[in-house]
């Protein structure tokens, strides 16, 4: 029986109600912890029998990672360095790193590929391009079976709505404008959360160790047209007079990447690509 075992810090951002439908599962557990407590997680992998990581465990608010940069920091590549390590002396078969799209910085028109060099531009995106260099020393130097992921947006039901869709539905069906910061044109491409999870599913079985793996989608939006088709969405309207009344632009974030276009044939030649149309997304996404 393969066993699911749930390491959580149980942050601000997460819910103990979004695991109610596996909890009860016998070949799952829940065990709340602490990725920066050393003593902790050494103690964790010499009771439990683990023997794939994927280390989902960071900060990702970029807004706040501009106010409070140091806990980014911390917690983003001090709590990698310390599962990573803890992982190779437990002999772990495979350690995966979900990284960002963000390390490589912004793009008007250049797509990047897994050997484009890390250009980060915000503290968010600097903290995950120094984990990945933590990870990937432990394949250079041990051969420790690390696989590194980087991925676009990824949006789906249950997010917490810090992120701009959930942010943006919520403020929506609270009779609130959507925030938007600078012009509007900043682009991003959104990935929903059922094709990231078949995606991390086959970098697992058939992923290569030492290798890095971009998980990317050619669906891209601007922020000011997502707004729109949110609006639409749940105002029910196609005024453009009456969609304005629901956007509140406002003062651009220090560093806003225009972009970030990649090349995921990589993780095509898996036999991975995204199947889920934006608007079935979305609509799903909206109703919760």
């Amino acid at each position: 029986l393969l066993c699911h075992l749930d390491l959580r810090s149980l942050d601000y951002c997460a819910s103990l109600k979004n695991l109610e439908t596996i909890s009860n599962k016998q070949n799952y557990k829940f065990i709340e912890g602490d990725i920066c407590e050393p003593h902790f997680i050494k103690w964790l992998f010499e009771t439990e029998k683990v023997d794939i990581v994927l280390h989902f465990a960071a900060q990702t608010h970029v807004d706040l990672s501009f106010v409070h940069a140091l806990e980014f920091t911390y917690v983003n590549v001090y709590g990698t360095h310390v599962l990573v390590s803890a992982a190779y002396e437990a002999r772990v078969e495979k350690f995966i790193y979900v990284s960002t799209d963000e390390v490589y910085g912004g793009s008007l028109d250049e797509e990047f590929d897994e050997s484009s060099p890390k250009q980060p531009t915000n503290p968010y995106a600097s903290s995950k391009a120094a984990a990945e260099c933590f990870v990937q020393s432990y394949w250079e130097q041990y051969k420790f079976p690390v696989v590194i992921t980087r991925s676009s947006n990824v949006y789906g039901p249950h997010q917490y709505p810090e992120k701009v869709i959930p942010k943006f539905i919520s403020l929506l069906q609270h009779n609130r404008k959507c925030c938007i910061h600078g012009s509007g044109l900043q682009k991003r491409n959104f990935l929903y959360a059922a094709d990231v999870v078949e995606a991390f599913l086959t970098v697992l079985k058939k992923g290569k160790p030492g290798e890095i793996y971009n998980i990317g989608t050619n669906f891209e939006m601007s922020i000011a047209q997502l707004a729109k088709e949110l609006i639409q969405l749940i105002k029910e309207t196609n005024s453009e007079s009456e969609m304005e009344n629901w956007v509140d632009y406002v003062d651009d974030r220090p560093s806003n990447d225009m972009r970030y276009p990649m090349k995921s044939e990589k993780m095509h030649g898996l036999g991975w690509r995204p199947k889920v149309p934006w608007k079935e997304g979305i609509k799903k996404t909206s109703m919760f």
